[in-house]
């Protein structure tokens, strides 16, 4: 398993801080076999229309900050609106797209990638 031996804020923003139309910002905070989990930073940032994400391994996920739209592909195109402190399961391989995530604040997610 990989774990940096060093305290880190997860709310502590870089300076490089990713704009609008920027690759998201994906930090890995801890690795193991069966295990992933990251920072994700969105600064306006959307998947494009054409991906759709589907996941070999379960994803739960919380946003520490900003709001969010989630768009899920199997439930008829319903979205998932996301405001600080929420948060969402995602089942393995449920198709599921980013449609909005706010500039300011930025959001903060915490994303926890393996089999539950």
């Amino acid at each position: 398993m990989e774990v940096t031996d060093s305290v880190k804020n997860v709310f502590g923003l870089p300076d490089d801080l990713p704009g609008l139309q920027q690759p998201e910002l994906f930090e890995p905070l801890v690795k193991g076999n069966n295990v992933l989990i990251e920072r994700i930073i969105s600064t306006g940032q959307q998947t494009p229309p054409d991906f759709w994400y589907e996941q070999e391994t379960d994803e739960w996920v919380l946003l520490l900050s900003g709001n969010a739209t989630l768009l899920f592909d199997h439930d008829d195109g319903q979205t998932r609106s996301l405001q600080t402190g929420e948060w969402v399961f995602i089942p393995a391989m449920r198709r599921h797209r980013v449609v909005f995530t706010s500039q300011h604040p930025p959001c903060i997610w915490l994303a926890v990638h393996g089999r539950f």
